[in-house]
């Protein structure tokens, strides 16, 4: 089961027009394990940095909260009225998704319990019939190998019900919550910009004033608001492009929910025809034989 998930998620990405050209998935299917162990050791991000330098990121984040809930500092937040709808039909579809999961995986265990039921009635029936001997102990081993039939369709169904319902719904969870991650890098991205425009708003008026008085530290002033320049255009071409992804992913996830859940949804109502069908037609046919042994 597990190895067919993981086809399915390769094949995935593989198909994306963007990340079927990531060096990363490129080393993950063509690296030898001595290779990918190599890369797995190696540190990265956050776990480069020095315990002093950790402390000092813990100390800047709670003097932000502080200034926030003291009222000092207001967040600044995109005035988008289309973003904003964007994230509240984000936030509120992973509760939904989730809670569609959540019922899911229950219908996956109570086909799993009803099929383990009656493999356990099937055992206990055919006990019977050996006991009984005769038309009555026949009836009770047709009943019991009806009942091991049912069982195994059903413990199939309910891997059916698993890999194509389930599955599919705990995968749409697992994206909206990368949604909401990078809702949350967009809004960091976003404070950046903002405040490294108000930074150099800043340094364009002491710049001013430096020009008036003929300083000497003109030409040092001019040096660090020119890098600060190049910092805010990096950061504005990253918003940009955080943006656009975005947008181009957003449009993307939501053709292909409707596709893929429509799918999920007709198999799960064909799946579930199938195997009422099957039960019912398994049951009636042990009818006219466990009748004759209730007239004798």
């Amino acid at each position: 089961m597990r190895r067919q998930g993981l086809d399915i998620f390769v094949n995935r990405i593989a198909s994306h027009q963007e990340l079927q050209h990531s060096e990363d998935l490129r080393t993950f299917l063509q690296a030898d394990e001595e290779t990918m162990e190599r890369l797995r050791s190696q540190e990265t991000g956050i776990f480069k940095k020095k315990p002093a330098d950790l402390m000092q990121i813990f100390k800047d984040a709670q003097s932000k909260v502080s200034d926030i809930v003291l009222g000092k500092e207001k967040p600044v937040e995109e005035s988008n009225l289309e973003y904003e709808k964007l994230k509240h039909y984000i936030f509120e579809l992973e509760n939904h998704l989730a809670e569609a999961q959540k019922h899911a995986y229950r219908l996956v265990k109570r086909h799993r319990e009803l099929g383990q039921s009656l493999s356990d009635f099937s055992k206990a029936v055919k006990l019977l019939g050996a006991c009984e001997g005769g038309a009555l102990g026949k009836a009770f081993s047709e009943l019991g190998t009806k009942s091991e039939a049912l069982s195994v369709m059903l413990q199939k169904e309910a891997h059916q019900l698993l890999m194509n319902f389930e599955e599919p719904l705990k995968d749409y969870v697992r994206a909206v919550q990368s949604i909401k991650a990078t809702i949350a890098e967009r809004a960091n991205v976003f404070r950046h910009q903002c405040e490294l425009a108000e930074t150099m708003k800043l340094k364009e008026i002491n710049l001013d004033k430096l020009m008036l008085t003929r300083s000497y530290k003109m030409g040092e002033a001019e040096h660090e608001y020119n890098e600060l320049k190049a910092e805010n255009e990096e950061a504005t071409r990253r918003f940009e492009t955080i943006v656009r992804l975005m947008n181009e992913e957003i449009a993307r996830f939501q053709e292909h929910k409707t596709l893929d859940m429509g799918i999920a949804f007709h198999e799960f109502a064909k799946g579930q025809v199938r195997l009422a069908n099957s039960i019912a037609d398994a049951w009636r046919s042990l009818l006219p034989k466990l009748e004759a042994c209730s007239t004798q």
